[in-house]
């Protein structure tokens, strides 16, 4: 390593040797994409690089050592950079600022719409280093996250351009041998400083693969500092696991090859980072390959907004499937649970039938959250958030545990003294820990311990771990067992619709799914630990919610009313699920007339004075569905009551809802639920 002090030698061989030095940091800084300048204190320019012209669109006859800095800002004034005005005015004010030579980050927009980052670093002694990066693709990415997610949809096929190659054209000496030298080892020390102050990771590596070159950002970026870097081989910096993966692209570079690739690292605090890297090789006058230059971005914030577009382009995918299910599985749970009711009241002395019954009806109603949860977790069923006491609500369903899982896994809480409240859905909240408890119990197929923990949070700044979270006060609900664990190709997929680890008849793949969909919904987050051998700890971050205040009761059901012969007319097309309304329609009390679509339902509408009611399905065939034979016979007969029933929340159009102050009965459901569909009470 170079303490920086001269080593005395011949004038021959230090010209030799800051030559070489020049023309490898020279050849480095070609290569990044970012646009650099270096003035001294006089303002004049002694140091650039070609990115710089091409980024600012400066003819290279401008770029001459000794330039000063008021040309450039001539230039750029005189072709309307800095928008209309003055021009003197312009670079006179532009010129004082430099002058004072402030370190300095801003953004500029140009006529072209191009964005420049500009960053300047005085130096020691007065002078400037200005790096120019473009980051136009940056604010487009950041602005695709904001947009929804067609746009994203849209926006992400925008790659960021790949790296420009390398201009690695060598700078000759122009002076006498001890002027060049001199120049030359000021100019290393000055690259050095501006290799170190990019935004970027700069390295040479020789053709046995040991490092001879790193930049303070590579060094960083391996966990490392510059001078246990130098020297090293590729294997013992990047680790033997990481090398495996990198060793075919150092291969092609080794032979020749300009190579481009991407490649993830886990650093030391468990975070997973990812970079895109160039390497271009070095070839000596003999033909043969010296070594290479390895220039790196960090694209760790792309990778996660790509992945990010990737979840939701799959919760759309399972979205439309659940959609797609919904409404004919709700018709079948309808008949299946109707006849099934049927058959308990009717019978409900019969035990010995009743021990099927009972079962077969909670399977169906089991059914039937599961279809809820499903649309719920694809956003095409609204939440029901309300302010919960979670503590009550995780020992309620504790209670469940212990009867409903193995003796051999022991089930322990940890609650505050005082009650926590959460803003969220009640039945989606213990639905969400119910999936986690048994992923808990076959992670531990020979027995364990399952924990479930409570406590405050509060987010100061936007973030947890990778995953945003607004700043404001949560619950963290945590669940925790000691099982097998996952490694890290399958946590970075946990939460992947239909993916799963266990046997095709172990799951389907939806339960961490559904948790995530459900926290995600509550504007919360969820994020996993796991080690191999050690267990997973599952924590959700739910908004935090306020207690209910003192005295206030929960609205109090109201009573069933039994009809006396009204006429309801039933419009529903599947004659199965017509014959179990019927049925419960009769069983309240009601006449039934019937019709099997909604044609035929507005000719008796106008034929029959006395229907006092119609209960209509939402999706019929012939043309009129259930909406618009609500708004029909409500022209037909002002005041006529309505009800309206669907398989599927995605099935109810949110402004004709409103217009027609109809809040649509969602299969399946019960004759109460009917009842109070058609007499709602006061």
């Amino acid at each position: 390593m170079d303490s920086g002090k001269p080593t005395p030698v011949s004038d021959e061989e230090g010209f030799s040797a800051a030559l070489e030095r020049h023309e490898l940091l020279y050849a480095g800084l070609d290569l990044i994409d970012q646009g650099l300048t270096v003035f001294d204190a006089n303002l004049r320019l002694v140091a650039w690089n070609q990115a710089f012209l091409d980024l600012l669109e400066f003819p290279d006859e401008l770029a001459r050592l000794g330039t000063p800095f008021e040309a450039f800002i001539r230039h750029n004034a005189e072709r309307g950079e800095y928008g209309p005005g003055d021009i003197e005015q312009q670079v006179a004010e532009r010129v004082e600022v430099a002058r004072q030579f402030l370190p300095h980050t801003m953004e500029r927009v140009r006529p072209d719409g191009q964005v420049l980052k500009v960053h300047g670093v005085p130096l020691p002694g007065k002078g400037f280093i200005t790096i120019y990066t473009d980051i136009t693709t940056q604010r487009n990415y950041e602005r695709l996250i904001e947009n929804e997610n067609a746009e994203l949809d849209r926006r992400v096929r925008e790659r960021t351009a790949e790296l420009e190659g390398a201009n690695a054209g060598l700078r000759k000496a122009k002076a006498n041998l001890d002027l060049v030298a001199a120049d030359l080892r000021l100019s290393e020390a000055r690259l050095r400083l501006i290799t170190d102050t990019v935004p970027a990771f700069i390295a040479y590596i020789d053709r046995h693969l040991v490092y001879r070159f790193a930049n303070k950002g590579y060094a960083d970026w391996t966990g490392r500092t510059k001078e246990t870097v130098i020297g090293q081989t590729v294997e013992t910096v990047m680790g033997a696991e990481l090398f495996q993966t990198l060793q075919p692209h150092l291969r092609k570079a080794q032979a020749g090859q300009q190579v481009g690739y991407e490649y993830s690292r886990v650093r030391a605090d468990g975070r997973t980072v990812y970079a895109r890297s160039t390497l271009v090789p070095e070839i000596g006058a003999d033909g043969q390959v010296m070594g290479f230059f390895s220039l790196s971005l960090d694209i760790t914030e792309q990778v996660l907004a790509q992945n990010a577009l990737l979840r939701a382009q799959k919760m759309e995918a399972v979205g439309e499937l659940a959609g797609g299910l919904a409404h004919d599985f709700n018709n079948l749970l309808t008949v299946v649970l109707g006849n099934l009711v049927a058959l308990q009241e009717k019978h409900a002395h019969a035990t010995a039938l009743m021990e099927y019954v009972d079962p077969a009806i909670q399977a169906a109603r089991r059914g039937v959250e599961v279809i809820r949860q499903l649309l719920t977790f694809s956003r095409q069923q609204p939440l029901e958030p309300q302010s919960i006491e979670v503590g009550r609500l995780v020992l309620n369903l504790t209670r469940l545990l212990r009867s409903s899982l193995p003796s051999t896994i022991s089930i322990t809480t940890q609650l505050p003294e005082e009650p926590l409240f959460a803003f969220a859905d009640p039945h989606q909240l213990e639905n969400a820990l119910l999936n986690l408890a048994l992923n808990a119990r076959d992670a531990m197929p020979d027995g364990g311990r399952l924990r479930i923990e409570i406590a405050p949070e509060s987010i100061l700044a936007i973030g947890v771990g990778e995953r945003p979270l607004a700043p404001g006060d949560y619950v963290r609900i945590t669940v925790r067992d000691n099982g097998c664990g996952m490694d890290g190709a399958t946590l970075a997929r946990a939460f992947e619709p239909f993916f799963t680890t266990k046997r095709f008849d172990g799951g389907s793949g939806l339960g961490l799914s559904m948790v995530y969909g459900f926290v995600e919904q509550s504007h919360g987050m969820v994020h996993i630990e796991s080690t191999i051998g050690a267990g997973t700890a599952v924590i959700l971050y739910l908004p935090a919610g306020s207690p209910a205040p003192a005295g206030e009761r929960s609205p109090a059901c109201p009573a069933i009313c039994s009809a006396s012969g009204e006429l309801v007319l039933l419009v529903e097309d599947e004659a199965e699920v017509r014959k179990i309304i019927r049925m419960q329609l009769v069983d309240l009390g009601y006449a039934v007339l019937e019709a099997d679509n909604g044609v035929e339902a507005l000719a008796m509408i106008e034929q029959v004075e006395e229907i006092a009611c119609v209960v209509s399905d939402v999706v019929m065939p012939g043309g009129v569905s259930g909406w618009q034979l609500a708004e029909r016979a409500r022209r037909l007969r002002p005041g006529l009551h309505v009800v309206l029933i669907s398989g599927n929340a995605q099935d109810s159009a949110a402004g004709l809802a409103a217009e027609l102050g109809i809040d649509p009965l969602y299969k399946p459901f019960s004759k109460e639920q009917l009842a109070l569909a058609i007499h709602p009470g006061p």
